[in-house]
């Protein structure tokens, strides 16, 4: 697997970096803001102890040869705004994306834009061409960056717990193959 150290992910306009606790209090500014992650599973984080905790949980996987998870801090011109993530399957022959952008951030395609640096990234160094993502069935921001990276509505299904809402909620999948490890 790759070395932390050795990541700089570059895009047109944005840099991602692997998450440290460098990043604690930007990381706060979006994963504590109910408005901002009222549709996750994992978001809103509940107390800064917990956002600390998540980050310590991130830099733990960085230093595993194969991580089953790869968070990275999101920046434009320098400054963080928000989280990217690939999780990996058992046998690292498919990527899930994930992303939150903070809120002052939304609108302006960064996350179609990272996620497709991270595709790249990860098809280049892993050999990855199968990537997917998911999101609450009601998260309309979400399905538009799925499509956007050319990914297609593969199924809805129950079984979503939200961090804010009350009971089961539906989630929609969506998945892409690259050819030759681009979209």
């Amino acid at each position: 697997m790759i070395k932390p150290s050795d990541i700089c992910i570059q895009t047109e306009r944005l840099t991602m970096v692997p998450m440290t606790m460098r990043f604690l209090d930007s990381t706060c500014a979006y994963a504590l803001s109910e408005d901002n992650a009222r549709l996750m599973v994992y978001l809103p984080k509940r107390s800064r102890q917990e956002v600390r905790d998540f980050i310590v949980g991130a830099e733990k996987q960085w230093q595993l040869e194969q991580p089953d998870i790869c968070e990275f801090a999101l920046l434009k011109d320098k400054k963080h705004i928000g989280g990217m993530t690939m999780y990996f399957e058992g046998d690292y022959t498919r990527g899930e994306l994930g992303w939150i952008i903070h809120r002052d951030y939304w609108g302006n395609g960064y996350a179609v834009e990272a996620a497709r640096g991270l595709m790249r990234f990860f098809a280049r160094q892993m050999g990855l061409k199968r990537f997917i993502a998911h999101c609450d069935s009601q998260n309309e921001a979400s399905k538009r960056v799925m499509e956007k990276l050319g990914m297609h509505y593969s199924e809805t299904h129950g079984g979503r717990y939200n961090r804010l809402t009350e009971g089961e909620r539906r989630e929609d999948l969506y998945e892409i193959i690259l050819e030759d490890g681009n979209e």
